[in-house]
């Protein structure tokens, strides 16, 4: 019971001095801003070739994809995605499946037939993490949703990148507070009440001096 007691306290244990130089040191922002840029684009770039069907990486690739549609734009939106939860409904069989059974059904009773507005929600949502990791806005809004992204493909067994992006996102979303110090975020965060000071803006509470003055006796 001493040790229940204990934990309702109003204890803090303090982070190690390595953790806080990496996760809430803006000496170190610089490194998180490389690696959110570079995450950032790797989204940016999906979400611009499921829209547009254009590859936006500089080199021989550059350029209009071959043989590929828009995922969400034309007579065909939704078809690329449904081909896709279609193939991952089938790894979902064997000895050995790549897709768990629960994410299988999910993906035929609920991702399938809403397949168009699915494309819209992964199309956008890569999109608009792209474009926060690039800019440090929300940085650590934008990696978490980037790590739900990567965790959906990866369950509906497609790896490639998804494992290393998903990684770094989350050493983001442990940054976020230095994540994006050299973005958006050294604007957004202090007016949103949450600045590497410590202190708010908005949130802070003001209070009132009376200036009266006393009564003389």
């Amino acid at each position: 019971m001493a040790i229940f007691r204990q934990a309702n306290a109003a204890t803090q244990i303090q982070e190690p001095a390595i953790a806080r130089f990496f996760f809430s040191d803006t000496r170190i922002a610089a490194l998180w801003m490389l690696i959110r840029i570079y995450v950032g684009f790797q989204w940016l770039t999906a979400g611009i070739e499921k829209m547009f069907a254009f590859n936006i990486t500089p080199g021989a690739d550059f350029g209009p994809v071959a043989k590929a549609s828009s995922w969400v734009f034309g007579d065909q939106a939704g078809t690329q995605i449904k081909g896709f939860l279609l193939g991952a409904v089938k790894q979902s069989t064997g000895a050995h499946p790549s897709v768990q059974g629960w994410y299988a059904s999910f993906l035929s009773n609920v991702a399938i037939p809403h397949s168009q507005l699915f494309a819209y929600l992964v199309t956008f949502g890569e999109t608009l993490v792209g474009l926060g990791l690039i800019f440090g806005c929300l940085t650590g809004i934008a990696a978490f949703f980037g790590i739900f992204l990567n965790m959906s493909f990866m369950l509906a067994g497609a790896s490639s990148t998804n494992p290393i992006l998903a990684t770094l996102a989350l050493f983001l979303v442990l940054a976020w507070r230095v994540a994006g110090y050299y973005g958006l975020d050294f604007f957004v965060l202090p007016t949103l009440g949450t600045p590497w000071t410590g202190s708010l803006v908005f949130g802070k509470q003001r209070t009132t001096v009376d200036a009266t003055p006393a009564h003389a006796a």
